[in-house]
Parts: structure tokens; sequence; C-alpha cells
């Protein structure tokens, strides 16, 4: 099987380098770039696995590079690295399509433990449909194409990130099912964000606003009083 790849888009020559260090000793091929313009034509230009994407960057910041790879066919993981903390700076890194994102300073360990938890997520989901899973869902209004990443509202296609695509197909996979907050986020985002747990109400309050008809009277994703949110089973495909 050959090696991940990834591409480290970062303008800190001494961050990038250890990160490159680090990826290459756990199994990885390690490509970098040290400005927005020239990564994103490296990124274009090459099928990565995933991508490494400073926000802060001269040329294109992270914010229009991982727009204009979203707009690209080849689908590459992207995880953001910021400098700041504050919740915007990752709602807006998480709007424009990425898939997940680390704020400086980090520890290696982290780092990889992240990237490792975007390859299994990502694994899992392009594996083979379970046996009785479609690869096109339809759910009322809604067709979800697995494979092409598109879902479709009374055939208009509807925009999600990244992330709003995975939760919407994970939970049309599994009408009926309660989830509770802390699960959503390890099995859709990979692990748990400790403390962090707000950031599925976001994304839900986001994905509800784009395919419900009265997102206070959702009829898709639904909330279960005190445990968390379920699909519900009037779409369920028999």
């Amino acid at each position: 099987m050959a090696p991940r790849t990834i591409l480290v888009i970062e303008d800190d020559p001494d961050i990038a380098q250890l990160m490159q260090l680090h990826l290459r000793d756990t199994g990885y091929e390690v490509d970098m770039a040290q400005d927005g313009s020239a990564g994103l034509q490296q990124a274009l230009g090459k099928s990565y696995d995933l991508v490494i994407l400073d926000l802060m960057l001269p040329g294109f910041d992270g914010l229009e590079v991982c727009r204009k790879l979203r707009g690209a066919s080849k689908y590459s993981l992207v995880l953001m690295v910021t400098a700041k903390s504050t919740e915007l700076d990752r709602v807006l890194g998480l709007e424009v399509g990425a898939d997940d994102y680390i704020t400086k300073p980090f520890s290696i360990l982290e780092l990889l433990a992240r990237v490792k938890a975007l390859f299994r997520r990502m694994d899992a989901l392009r594996a083979p449909a379970p046996i009785g899973k479609p690869l096109i869902i339809h759910a009322g209004d809604l067709v979800i194409d697995v494979d092409k990443r598109k879902v479709q509202l009374r055939g208009q296609l509807i925009e999600l990130t990244a992330k709003e695509f995975d939760l919407l197909l994970h939970f049309a996979r599994h009408p009926g099912q309660v989830y509770t907050r802390a699960k959503l986020l390890d099995v859709v985002w990979g692990y748990s964000h400790e403390g962090y747990e707000h950031t599925v109400n976001s994304h839900i309050n986001r994905l509800r606003a784009k395919i419900e008809n009265d997102s206070s009277r959702p009829r898709y994703i639904l909330t279960v009083w005190g445990v968390g949110y379920s699909f519900s089973e009037e779409w369920s495909e028999r």
C-alpha cells in the first residue's frame, strides 16, 4: 500500500520542518510550501491525501487556499492551523471546507493524533457501503450522493461544508438512532474535542438552516431533549 501523501503549507520554516520530520517518521510522504499561492498550485498539481494549511500565509491566506481547493475536482482532507484561538477563526475555517483545525502552539503528539483521526474517518467514509446501505440515499426531498459527496434538496444542489456533509451522511445512514453530542464528536470528527461539544450544536444549526423548511420545527434532524439528536425514522429507506 502506497504511503499517504501530505502537503504542509506553512511559512514558518522551523515549524514546517518539525512537522515534516515527524510526519515522515510516521510513514507519510511529505512535501512543503511556504506561501499560499505556491502551496495552492502544488496542491492542485498533485493528488494529496491531506493538506496541512496555516491560516496566516503570504500570498493567498489559508481561508482563500481552502476555498479554492474545495472548488477543485480532486478532494484532499484539509487540516487548518491557526495561531489564533477565537471561535470565529475556527468557524470560518470549517465554513470554507476545512475538515479539522488545530491551534498553535500544539504538541507533535496532538498533530499526529489529528492526522491519524482524519485518515481513519476518511477511510470509513470511503469504504464500500455496508450491505443494504445505498450509495444514493433518498430522504424525503433530500437526495444524498455518497460517492460524489453532493446533496440536493427538491432538485437544487445544497452547498455543504465537509463536516456538514459527514454529519448529515452519518445521520441519514442511521435513522432513528439517538446520538449524544460527545458521540457525534467521536464518530464524525474522529475523536473527542474536550470542551467543544457546542461545536456539534453550531454545525447542526447551520445544517438545519440549509435543509429544513423551518429550522425551528425540523423534519430531518430531530432534537431528543436531554440526550442529543437523531435523524427522523420517517425517512428511513425500506
